[in-house]
């Protein structure tokens, strides 16, 4: 019998057989191999075979039964590699996606990776996923999240971009965080908004699920007795799977999944799967929101004790300041009464002594020292009052409009211009009346001896946040930042400045009522001064 095929031959060249591709040299000189690898599938073998069987040949047939039982064989063979192959990527998905879930406690890190899981083809391969939230404050189940395509234009341009990236699960999960979580959310926002249920309402198919602790399944969403209509017409579609998330028998939310634009039918397996994805998702999304719950805690408890620490702070300054107050207030009594008797004799010598008194200018020396150390004391025992402010509402205008009157002699007979520019419609502040007008007062007539051509203040007040800003805009003393910062420290005496204590103590004073005093200096502008007045009672410490 001519045989067409090569089958019995131990050596053959590469045209012998149309089997044997590129790459396949080796297998010419391997009968065994050969004759197992490609004979079987030959059509020149299977000519052989039936030339066998024509003749009557007693291995034909044995021969068939043995090529049917390896072909079986072969099929099984190949079926099984491709189930294990599937396993072992489903293994490899399994383990990459719980070390991302094990490993985040970014609440957003983990919904992403998550959603992605189930809707990306490397993953669960599910066209769109919602996820649902419980609440037990709120006692709500409430849409949270949202991924997937609304129409198969976008579908086929994200299912495109995959495959040219080629991106594996995390580097997926986190382009969606970065890139597209915001949209997604803004996408989905009125479908999640309306899919808010009750955990009270054992009913609804969604609370069904949840206390049940297994998935279900939907089809014939739309006819189905358990679906409410307006949630069938919501997702717009017939079929789809709702899988509770469930730790420790504790509800943490749900989610729905379907096949919206494919409408592939979703399978056991796919089910199986998702259950089993269901676990560490839900401990993740629970371990993720004990953590941001944690970390605000942490903050009320950080941003506590910078407060309790302040408070400290501000006790220990206050007795500080009360004990100084003490001390300088017994001083300033034991000093005023001589003081004032030296005053009132020199004023009376002074007043009795004709103008041609070779005396007469020692005198008047007395005088004006008796008169600046009053003023001195006068500012002490402010200092020691200061420790104490008594606060009420008071109008802007009126504050203002007393400081000026009290200080228009000292300031007309100086040369000085003043204007003031009421706000309008301004609400009433939260003050000690007595030390803000003593302030104003003290910035208005302080001694600051820099004087320039410009002999003008302008006041002005305007409502702001729950205050009132009251500027003074004092043109005529120019001096630089840091020698009015030094004014701005008790008894920093200079004698190029002045005293050093008015305007240390209008700061100390505002300080003690919680009110803002910010003194700028400009050169060739003056000084500007900014009290924010409060118009709330409750936000004064």
């Amino acid at each position: 019998m001519d045989q067409e095929c090569c089958w019995n031959r131990d050596v053959i060249e590469k045209d012998d057989c149309p089997k044997i591709g590129q790459g396949e040299e080796d297998l010419l000189a391997l009968k065994r191999q050969r004759n197992l690898e490609k004979c079987c599938d030959c059509p020149r073998f299977m000519k052989d075979l039936k030339s066998m069987c024509d003749d009557n040949n007693p291995l034909a047939p044995v021969l068939i039964d043995f090529l049917a039982e390896y072909s079986r064989q072969k099929i099984q063979i190949q079926s099984l590699v491709s189930f294990l192959d599937n396993k072992t990527l489903e293994m490899r998905f399994f383990h990459e996606l719980g070390s991302v879930l094990q490993s985040s406690v970014d609440l957003d890190e983990v919904l992403s990776v998550a959603l992605t899981a189930i809707t990306a083809g490397k993953g669960f391969g599910m066209n769109r996923a919602l996820l649902l939230l419980a609440d037990r404050e709120t006692g709500m189940l409430s849409g949270y999240l949202g991924i997937g395509p609304k129409n198969i234009e976008e579908a086929s341009q994200v299912w495109d971009e995959i495959v040219q990236n080629d991106m594996d699960l995390q580097t997926l999960a986190q382009n969606f965080r970065l890139n597209k979580l915001s949209s997604e959310r803004a996408k989905f926002h009125d479908l999640l908004e309306q899919l808010t249920v009750p955990l009270s309402n054992k009913d609804h198919i969604l609370i069904k699920a949840l206390d049940g602790k297994l998935p279900i399944m939907v089809e014939s969403a739309f006819q189905h007795p358990d679906v409410p209509p307006e949630m069938a017409r919501l997702l717009g579609v017939d079929t789809f799977l709702l899988m509770p998330l469930i730790t420790r028998n504790r509800r943490i939310g749900m989610i729905i999944a379907d096949n919206c634009i494919t409408h592939r039918s979703i399978t056991e397996e796919d089910i199986h799967s998702l259950e089993t994805f269901g676990f560490p998702v839900a401990f993740a999304i629970e371990r993720a929101s004990l953590y941001d719950k944690l970390q605000i805690e942490l903050n009320r408890v950080t941003e506590a004790g910078k407060k309790l620490k302040e408070q400290q702070d501000l006790i220990v300054r206050m007795e500080n300041m009360a004990l100084v107050g003490r001390i300088t207030s017994s001083i300033a009594h034991s000093v005023r009464n001589p003081l004032m008797i030296i005053g009132g004799f020199a004023r009376s010598m002074l007043k009795n002594s004709p103008e041609s008194d070779p005396k007469r200018s020692f005198i008047e020396s007395i005088v004006d020292e008796t008169d600046q150390l009053e003023g001195v004391l006068d500012e002490i025992l402010n200092y020691s009052d200061s420790l104490y402010p008594t606060r009420d509402f008071w109008d802007v205008n009126q504050l203002v409009e007393t400081a000026l009157s009290d200080s228009a002699d000292t300031l007309t007979s100086l040369g000085y211009a003043t204007g003031y520019a009421p706000g309008h419609d301004l609400p009433p502040v939260y003050i000690d009346f007595k030390q803000l007008s003593y302030c104003l007062r003290t910035v208005l007539q302080n001694d600051i001896n820099v004087i320039s051509n410009d002999l003008s203040i302008v006041i002005s007040s305007q409502s702001g946040e729950d205050c009132v800003i009251l500027r003074i805009d004092d043109h005529s003393r120019q001096i630089s930042q840091t020698e009015l910062d030094r004014l701005l420290v008790p008894f920093s005496e200079t004698r190029d400045l002045g005293t050093g204590l008015g305007l240390a103590l209008c700061k100390t004073m505002l300080e003690k009522q919680g009110i803002p005093f910010v003194a700028q200096a400009d050169v060739q502008d003056g000084i500007r001064y900014t009290i924010t007045l409060p118009t709330r009672k409750e936000e004064q410490p």
